[in-house]
């Protein structure tokens, strides 16, 4: 009994250590399990909350001052046969010149959060530094261009009286206006020109009324936009704090959620800010782009999948969708303004206070071939005029930016303006700009690392399930061999039916000793002589003696053998 007491006390011990080592692996297991299934849902729920865009974080010091470098190419059109126009047998010849490359400085001003909507308004705030090296140029080349002035005056009397209309052909005639003007890049760009005709116009708004709105006091491309927080207007975007995947898109535009500019649904303020766009997209996702410039968003389309700095990115091209007015995609009638033309060129008219501006793909690229047929010297072609954004498909964060449009003026007969009697009808280019930018290094270093995270998540899961698995098998196995060891020990080693007595395979162990030659033993010559009385199976008195004390079963086997 103390010994069956001790075995037991012994066995409770064992079990209770078994017990716990199987629950935890048992525990063990199930995290894995629950770790393999919802890793990747714990980690987008991580990364999302370090994504929402919200003061002293690193979005937010990304989003107010880019990290990359940004650089502006501008190109300009020179007219080199302005002379000729109005001949029907000669076109327009334009020579491209450029790229003119500023630097430019970002910032964000005039910031204020407002929790009840998740969303922040600001303004956009730019520097731009002229690149002499970078440029194909000096800011000193001059450029035979369109008299955008005079034709935006003679372009407003389409839709007036013949009093109006008389009134602007005196002013034109009265300042000697002709077709072009020649003018220095730097003035064509930033700096701006003084024109007769804006000093006279803005000091007959009283006469006018709204119908002539004359915000500047000279005329440039860029002109009050370095250094200037009004030109683009006020911003409201979702911070992402209520739903990530409205992080960055536009909520309203000058206080307002449709522009007024274009009716309907073209007329909405919505699609990206420009600085983030929606997570988890897929190839059948729709990028929007909000465009100050052009009031409107424009759609870009899913192209193909590509690598930037080594990580995969969707490519989201500007392509017919983008630019056509409902020719080819009804839903973008609205966006005609009046104006309905081919598609290729999208009409802005009513967002340049009423200049006939037409924005489109530099070159007429992705247009319609009649565009490129009023004009020589253009050469549309996808590398180098292809507007594009390739974004990070999990984060939507953008990997590479290549932004290109061109500036176009609508040229048509005017009647009562004699300037503009006998022209053919033409859409002509005038400027067209580039923006590149690119993830730097160290960003996509960071943005590696997702994947790895995601990786390095299912492999742990992998651990804890394996782990689990051997804890809880380890107390069967730990019987399995002990139950064959006890087999083991309670076997009796002899001879059974005149063969050894077998043991159990698990505990047979290999005999390790050299094999040595038996001495030779030297055979009697008499006919009695049989195996058994070899002296190695021969039992001495006492041998016998102690046999048969300790089994008295032997002695009854011997006696019947002897009478035998």
């Amino acid at each position: 009994m103390p010994q069956k007491s001790r075995d037991l006390r012994i066995w409770s011990s064992a079990s209770r250590r078994a017990l716990f080592i199987g629950i935890l692996g048992f525990i063990l297991g199930i995290c894995g399990i629950l770790c393999g299934m919802f890793w990747e849902q714990i980690f987008n729920a991580l990364l999302n909350k370090q994504m929402i865009l919200r003061p002293n974080s690193v979005v937010y010091d990304r989003w107010k001052n880019p990290p990359v470098e940004l650089n502006l190419d501008i190109y300009l059109y020179n007219w080199t046969n302005s002379e000729d126009f109005g001949n029907s047998s000669t076109k327009p010849i334009l020579e491209q010149c450029g790229p003119y490359r500023f630097v430019e400085k970002p910032d964000k001003v005039d910031i204020d959060w407002h929790d009840k909507n998740a969303s922040v308004t600001y303004r956009r705030k730019s520097y731009y530094y002229f690149d002499a090296a970078g440029s194909n140029g000096s800011l000193d080349d001059e450029i035979i261009t369109l008299n955008a002035v005079a034709l935006s005056a003679g372009a407003k009397t389409k839709y007036w009286d013949v009093m109006n209309t008389r009134l602007v052909n005196m002013g034109l005639t009265m300042y000697q206006q002709e077709m072009t003007v020649t003018k220095t890049v730097d003035e064509l760009l930033f700096t701006g020109y003084s024109d007769d005709m804006i000093t006279t116009a803005r000091t007959m708004t009283s006469i006018f009324g709204k119908k002539v709105e004359v915000p500047f006091d000279k005329f440039g491309w860029f002109y009050t936009r370095n250094g200037s927080a009004d030109l683009t207007g006020v911003f409201n975007v979702y911070t992402g704090a209520d739903d990530i995947s409205r992080l960055g898109q536009m909520h309203t535009w000058n206080y307002k959620s449709h522009s007024g500019f274009f009716d309907s649904h073209c007329g909405m303020t919505n699609g990206s800010a420009g600085e983030f766009y929606p997570p988890n997209l897929t190839p059948d996702s729709i990028v929007g782009l909000f465009t100050p410039d052009m009031c409107r968003t424009v759609p870009l389309d899913y192209t193909e999948t590509m690598e930037i700095e080594g990580i995969k990115g969707y490519k989201y091209a500007g392509g017919p969708r983008s630019v056509d007015n409902g020719t080819l995609y009804p839903e973008n009638s609205c966006f005609c303004g009046g104006e309905c033309t081919p598609s290729g060129v999208m009409n802005v008219s009513s967002c340049r206070f009423g200049t006939p501006v037409f924005m489109s793909f530099p070159h007429f690229y992705q247009a319609d071939p009649s565009y490129v047929d009023q004009v020589e010297g253009l050469n549309p072609n996808k590398k180098h005029h292809e507007f594009y954004m390739v974004l990070e498909p999990r984060t939507g964060i953008a990997l590479e930016v290549v932004a290109r449009f061109q500036v176009n003026m609508l040229i048509e007969p005017l009647k009562g303006v004699s300037l503009y009697e006998d022209v053919p009808r033409t859409f002509l280019p005038l400027i067209w700009f580039e923006q590149k930018v690119r993830i730097t290094p160290e960003i996509a270093t960071e943005l590696k690392l997702i994947p790895r995270v995601l990786l390095g998540g299912q492999i742990f899961a992998g651990i804890l399930f394996a782990l689990g698995l051997l804890m809880m098998g380890w107390y069967p196995m730990q019987q399995l061999c002990s139950n064959s060891s006890r087999n083991k020990s309670s076997k009796i080693h002899g001879t059974e039916n005149g063969k050894l007595g077998q043991a159990s395979p698990c505990e047979l162990k290999p005999l390790n000793h050299t094999p040595t030659k038996s001495p030779s033993i030297p055979k009697k010559r008499n006919s009695d002589s049989t195996p058994d009385q070899s002296p190695l199976l021969k039992k001495t008195a006492k041998d016998e003696a102690t046999t048969e004390k300790s089994n008295p079963m032997s002695s009854i086997s011997n006696g019947k053998s002897s009478q035998n």
